[in-house]
């Protein structure tokens, strides 16, 4: 997450979204009192301001608005967050799980389970049904797509002044296409437990 009172934005940071790279390239010109959460390089040298931070939430990468009550009043700021095709979403969350190794149920159950295994247990059913996209956000923030970063963040450079260069950060070495990954049941599934994602920004599973 960063808070920019000086540029009044704020950006959203949903896990799996590619968000670290716009947090990059938005850090590279951030002003002295801009408060970034993260773990990127300035994000980290920075970390030390955010111990007396008055949140009524949890202050870490992913925190949400709600989180950062207290801290800030987003009222009249550029709110705005990256989102991500669902289906690619929840391939990629399964992967990058797989390979970590701190203790936390959803890293057991990746590493136990396939893929079917993994969308098809509960856990990760209530997971993904509490945090829709929107949960994150104010009710009037951008959504702008990982997939269309050329046209979609035209409003944040207007609101900005200035364009930035997105950096290739946190690439994984999956293959790039989610579909082989479902079978036409599972693909419903997601279809179900995401539909508020999918329509609000017009994800298909399999897009022309």
């Amino acid at each position: 997450m960063i808070i920019s009172p000086g540029r009044g934005y704020i950006f959203v940071h949903i896990p799996k979204t590619g968000g670290t790279a716009l947090a990059t390239a938005l850090e590279a010109r951030a002003m002295r009192d801009d408060i970034l959460i993260g773990d990127t390089p300035k994000a980290k040298r920075r970390k030390s301001r955010l111990k007396d931070l008055p949140a009524r939430g949890r202050i870490w990468k992913h925190s949400t608005i709600a989180d950062m009550a207290g801290v800030v009043d987003p009222a009249g700021m550029f709110v705005f967050t990256l989102v991500r095709n669902p289906w690619d979403r929840m391939v990629s969350y399964y992967t990058w799980l797989q390979s970590q190794s701190f203790d936390h149920p959803a890293v057991k159950l990746a590493k136990a389970q396939d893929f079917s295994g993994f969308i098809n247990d509960p856990h990760t059913q209530i997971s993904v049904q509490r945090a829709p996209y929107a949960s994150y956000v104010t009710p009037d923030a951008h959504f702008f797509r990982l997939e269309h970063l050329e046209e979609d963040l035209a409003p944040l450079w207007k609101h900005l002044g200035f364009k930035l260069g997105i950096p290739m950060i946190n690439q994984s070495a999956r293959p790039r296409d989610w579909r082989p990954f479902y079978s036409s049941v599972d693909a419903e599934l997601i279809a179900k437990i995401c539909a508020q994602d999918i329509s609000r920004s017009g994800y298909q599973f399999d897009p022309s």
